[in-house]
């Protein structure tokens, strides 16, 4: 099977992204926003609590990494708010029935969502120095890994749910219904520790839950001398890191197989 088709796609995706200069804004300026409105109004009430992941505690830096997750969650879904237009414009139907297997479809958007997805986040990242986060070099490239791995997820995600659909205000329904209380569950604007007991444990089966404790402890990234502390900091990243992949993996397929249907059922 030739890649050609599918970065063709991703390359597609890429130019009509960058070429809408409201998107562009509107993804990364929107969660910025987020954290300068919230972190503002939530840092003077805001008490660290131990393990949560902040090492000033200060709230503006507490919801950092979550902002980053959230830029990644809006580019990489509404990126794939493209499928529901080009099904619109005729275009996706040329698609399926060209020579091309519906597994390089899949690909090629997802793969488009996420270098769109991780590009921006990676910019937001860059900006964490100024509020006291000061990466190591291993930390800043391990949370390049997890916001690659959280991107691949959260577009393949976006996959699932727009190919079935064919109106983009269905898809902003389920935005807000769906996707938002995952975020808003995942630990980015409060901690898990400090949750009601029943959102705590929906928060603890959030897979996204995961790819922000991953984030976070990727960002915190620091040699340690202490053999204890360190192999208990590597078993937690391991295992937030390893459930992302998993979620990133199992959406793929998802994707794949919601793709590989019958066309009638698709376009019903």
């Amino acid at each position: 099977m030739t890649i050609l088709p599918a970065l063709s796609l991703a390359r597609r995706e890429l130019v009509r992204f960058l070429r809408q200069r409201h998107r562009v804004i509107g993804a990364l300026a929107t969660p910025i926003v987020f954290w300068l409105l919230i972190g503002g109004g939530m840092g003077s009430s805001f008490r660290p609590i131990a393990g949560s992941g902040n090492s000033s505690g200060g709230y503006m830096e507490y919801f950092f990494p979550g902002t980053v997750l959230m830029i990644l969650l809006f580019t990489a879904i509404f990126s794939t708010i493209s499928i529901i237009e080009d099904r619109r414009e005729g275009f996706l139907q040329g698609v399926l029935v060209a020579p091309i297997s519906r597994l390089q479809i899949v690909i090629g958007k997802v793969l488009g969502g996420t270098v769109l997805a991780f590009g921006q986040g990676l910019l937001f990242l860059l900006l964490a120095p100024l509020i006291g986060i000061q990466f190591s070099p291993a930390g800043f490239l391990l949370s390049c890994l997890v916001m690659l791995i959280v991107s691949v997820a959260l577009t393949a995600l976006g996959f699932c749910i727009a190919w079935r659909m064919n109106s983009t205000q269905g898809f902003h329904a389920i935005m807000n219904l769906f996707l938002m209380p995952m975020w808003f569950l995942s630990g980015a604007l409060f901690p898990i520790e400090g949750a009601w007991t029943g959102l705590g444990l929906i928060m603890r089966v959030n897979p996204l839950s995961y790819g922000l404790d991953a984030l976070r402890a990727a960002m915190y990234w620091q040699g340690v001398t202490d053999v204890a502390a360190a192999s208990a900091t590597i078993s937690h990243f391991a295992i937030s890191l390893g459930v992302s992949v998993l979620s990133a993996i199992l959406l793929i397929a998802l994707a794949t197989w919601i793709a590989v249907r019958p066309v009638s059922a698709d376009f019903q």
